[in-house]
């Protein structure tokens, strides 16, 4: 199962692996593919979605839910 959130405040490569290790520390079973150019992240494994916006909060970013 694959989703794609929206994540407000990502503006560089840093800013993305951030994000992708929060994801990937609250479920490490979790495949994680961030596109900077339209603030998305998609995350392949079954995570649920309040898993992910924990997980983004918690970097500092901005969860805007379902993309």
């Amino acid at each position: 199962m694959t989703d794609a959130y929206k994540v407000g405040g990502m503006t560089c490569s840093g800013c993305a692996r951030s994000v992708s290790n929060a994801i990937v520390k609250a479920a490490p079973a979790a495949a994680v593919t961030v596109d900077l150019s339209v603030g998305t992240v998609i995350v392949a494994g079954g995570v649920p979605l309040e898993t992910v916006r924990t997980a983004v909060e918690a970097a500092g970013f901005d969860f805007g839910g379902a993309a």
